[in-house]
């Protein structure tokens, strides 16, 4: 087997056998906020510069691509994921802490 498949079978049986609570489901979130989209934004800012700089050499349509819609959607899908991630974060915490 490759190593990919050893860990993902190691997730698989780990998830299959973790009982999912409402803890759980805050810890995942909290990670999700804390770990995961700061690595996305980072690459999502990288993403939308260089697309932004090849934008000065193309015409047409695919200068607008390059220049708005590309860096539109990654900016704003990542500011809804933080905004609806942040909610969650706010809303559960202040329901468990009642």
């Amino acid at each position: 087997m490759s190593k990919w498949t050893d860990i993902r079978d190691s997730i698989e049986d780990a998830v299959s056998t973790t009982k999912v609570d409402e803890q759980v489901k805050q810890a995942v979130t909290q990670k999700c906020y804390d770990v995961i989209l700061p690595i996305l934004q980072k690459l999502g800012d990288g993403f939308a510069a260089s697309v932004k700089a090849q934008s000065a050499d193309e015409s047409g349509w695919c200068k607008v691509r390059d220049a708005i819609v590309l860096p539109a959607l990654i900016e704003g899908g990542l500011w809804l994921v933080e905004a609806v991630l942040k909610k969650t974060i706010e809303k559960t915490t202040s329901i468990s802490a009642s």
